[in-house]
Parts: C-alpha cells; sequence; structure tokens
C-alpha cells in the first residue's frame, strides 16, 4: 500500500505518531495499523453519540497497546446505541461498526462510520431537541 503526505502531515502507524518534513510517499509493505491525521477527530468534535463511537474505534489504532480499555467502552457504547436508535438505517450501520470491530477491522468500521454521520446529522437537525453543541 502506498500513501502519500504533504509536508508537516502526521500519519499514527501502530500507535506511533510520524510527521513528514516535505512531501513523501510511504510504502506499507506488510500488515500494519495506521490512521492518516485527516481521519482523526479531535475529542472537542466529540458531540453526538456515532462521533463519540469514532472516537473510540480511533483510539483502537492509536494506542494499540491499550485496545481492551477501549474495547469495554466500545461495548458499553454499542449496547447504548442500539438501545436508543430508531433509525433502521443507523441501526444497521452500528451493527455492521460492532462486527467490523470484533473482526479487528477498527480503519473499516471508522469508514463505516463516517458514512453515518451524515445520516445522524440529519436526525438530529430535525429532531426536536438537538444533542449537538454549537
Amino acid at each position: 500500500m502506498q500513501i502519500s503526505l504533504r509536508a508537516g502531515e502526521r500519519i499514527f502507524v501502530n500507535g506511533a505518531v510520524l510527521r513528514v518534513d516535505r512531501k513523501v510517499t510511504l510504502q506499507l509493505l506488510n500488515e500494519v495499523t495506521f490512521l492518516l491525521e485527516s481521519h482523526v477527530m479531535q475529542v472537542e468534535d466529540t458531540t453526538t453519540p456515532l462521533r463519540q463511537l469514532y472516537f473510540v474505534v480511533q483510539s483502537m489504532l492509536m494506542d494499540p497497546l491499550d485496545v481492551s480499555a477501549a474495547k469495554m467502552v466500545f461495548a458499553d457504547q454499542i449496547n447504548g446505541l442500539m438501545g436508543s436508535l430508531t433509525s433502521e438505517s443507523l441501526r444497521t450501520g452500528v451493527m455492521a461498526v460492532a462486527d467490523l470491530v470484533a473482526a479487528g477491522r477498527a480503519y473499516e468500521a471508522l469508514r463505516t462510520i463516517r458514512g453515518l454521520l451524515p445520516i445522524e446529522d440529519s436526525i438530529l437537525e430535525t429532531s426536536p431537541i438537538s444533542t449537538k453543541v454549537a
């Protein structure tokens, strides 16, 4: 797999943070967990249930030495979400995320959550009581 990074960009590889000082292309030649800086969610952006779930899954990739703690939080969040979601598309998506995490495919789980965020946003925008922080 090849990844191109711009000057100053960071990538998280197996828990290590790497920053490049010039444009570079990396070739990942073996199995590795990584997360591009552009896909990293900051804690202040975790304003909705799915964004909070994203942050927990992201933690699994960024801190692989402490995955067990993140998996416990993830399980609690999944249970809470499944008990409160009324949207069938969100329920199906969240179950797919749970299956991906159980299979050790956290990166794909993040991609799935990113695809669900517009659905969550549209539901929260039409809800009379929004949980979003302005």
